[in-house]
């Protein structure tokens, strides 16, 4: 095969029916002396797939764990049709699974909570891969007079993430990443992702911290990310909220406004 092929249309029509089963095999591929090559390809097809599949499980084990391994299987071949890989970086690859999985009816019907979950898995997998970046100096917060502390702003670190969920995402993000899936994953959690060292942590928010927590990312100072917080939720605790912003290695800087 020449060179000249990966810059044909030939390679696009290659690479969907590796992902497809629907498609027929490409009209560019043949077997020796120009003989049909169906069986060959069909083998070779049934490897990559089977392959991109262990892949996406990889990147998403919480969601394989909810689903089990063949329901999850069956919804990984039909995204993997739609949406074939673009990049050889396997981490990359399910990138979009989330919005798939918000838009798949049979998940929307019966496990409505997978959406978020592949989503909090996506964020695990950035911030493992987010660039590094120093962690804020607490001594730092301490030194700013009281009467501007709430003008202060935070510089969220790469890795920092926010996920809001009306269903148990901590709870199956822990679980499943043991392999194990949650039954009735209904109560609303809240988490966020950091990667303060070299190792990602998830951490259980409590009441109003997420909208703290994503005002603060957003650019709001303190004293606006608090009164958002507070109008939110009764029990928004700050003193709770800045020491898990602090202990957690969300925040990278400090800015004054």
């Amino acid at each position: 095969m020449s060179l000249d092929f990966w810059h044909s249309s030939g390679a696009l029509e290659f690479a969907k029916a590796l992902t497809n089963s629907a498609l027929d095999k490409p009209s560019t591929v043949i077997g020796p002396n120009g003989k049909a090559a169906d069986k060959r390809f069909n083998v070779y097809r049934n490897n990559v797939a089977y392959s991109l599949v262990e892949a996406l499980g990889k990147n998403y084990p919480s969601v394989k764990a909810q689903c089990g391994d063949a329901r999850f299987s069956d919804a990984a071949l039909l995204y993997l049709s739609e949406h074939p890989p673009r990049t050889k970086l396997m981490f990359e690859l399910g990138h979009n699974f989330a919005d798939w999985l918000g838009d798949f009816a049979p998940a929307k019907d019966q496990m409505p909570w997978l959406a978020d979950l592949a989503k909090a898995e996506r964020r695990w997998l950035d911030a493992y891969h987010a660039a590094d970046a120093n962690l804020l100096d607490p001594a730092l917060l301490g030194a700013i007079p009281p009467e501007t502390l709430g003008k202060i702003r935070f510089v969220k670190h790469p890795a920092a993430a926010i996920v809001h969920s009306q269903f148990s995402i901590f709870t199956m993000l822990s679980e499943g990443r043991n392999g194990i899936a949650v039954e009735s994953p209904l109560h609303p959690q809240d988490i966020l992702i950091t990667r303060p060292q070299f190792d990602v942590e998830v951490r259980l928010l409590p009441a109003g911290a997420a909208m703290f927590l994503r005002g603060l990312f957003e650019g709001l100072t303190l004293a606006q990310a608090a009164e958002a917080a507070t109008e939110t939720e009764i029990n928004f605790n700050l003193s709770s909220a800045l020491a898990l912003l602090l202990q957690s290695g969300a925040t990278s800087a400090l800015e004054s406004t």
